[in-house]
């Protein structure tokens, strides 16, 4: 994939490889390449590649071992009228409208705030895994969603976005907590949150989630 400006370290550029997610055992596929640190998008995998940077790490909660520090379980008791559903991966456009509010409250120069409905159907709906769109509603209101696949050893949190509006709710990290918590009563060990890198403040929120693990030369070992 060719080279372009990295949206987390400025002066550096981003270049990730990637391979088709089709077939009858994409699942099984997928499941393997998320141990060596992929990612998904629509129908493929990827990994950042970047000439001379290796600052992205791949990042995974132990799931039965999660413990939330102080700020943590305060937003879980702030939060605790939110309710959550996991639903098939279908688009709406209540959720394309929150989606579009997130994405030019956080993302507005990013590439992905140009996307429009059909644009924000595909990235739900083209999957061949076990996907599911998890929606977060506040007195009937919808506040979040986070698209998530479910593999052999965990869950994984595709995208997520949120009402701006709400931030001081922190309904992001809500939806993380709830994930571990549906990890934790599925059996299932660990919770996927993509790539972590220390020097992007957009990424520090990951470190909240411990145990942490990241992914090195070596394997997954504990990161904080």
């Amino acid at each position: 994939m060719p080279s372009r400006p990295c949206p987390y370290l400025p002066g550096f550029v981003e270049q990730n490889v990637f391979t088709d997610l089709s077939g009858p055992d994409s699942d099984q596929y997928y499941h393997i390449l998320s141990q060596a640190g992929f990612r998904r998008s629509h129908g493929i995998a990827y990994r950042p590649a970047c000439p001379g940077c290796s600052a992205c790490v791949p990042v995974r909660v132990v799931a039965d071992a999660f413990a939330p520090g102080r700020t943590l379980r305060r937003i879980w008791k702030a939060n605790a009228q939110v309710t959550s559903h996991e639903l098939p991966p279908r688009a709406s456009r209540e959720q394309y409208e929150l989606f579009s509010r997130y994405l030019r409250a956080r993302h507005g120069d990013g590439e992905m705030a140009s996307m429009d409905f059909a644009d924000y159907q595909a990235m739900v709906e083209e999957t061949t895994l076990d996907t599911s769109l998890i929606e977060f509603r506040h007195e009937g209101r919808l506040v979040g969603g986070c698209l998530t696949d479910r593999l052999r050893d965990g869950l994984s949190a595709v995208y997520s976005f949120f009402e701006p509006a709400m931030e001081n709710r922190s309904i992001g990290n809500l939806m993380v907590m709830r994930l571990i918590e549906a990890a934790h009563n599925a059996g299932l060990s660990y919770v996927y949150l993509g790539y972590w890198i220390d020097a992007s403040p957009k990424m520090a929120y990951k470190q909240r989630f411990r145990p942490l693990e990241g992914l090195g030369p070596e394997g997954w070992y504990p990161l904080r």
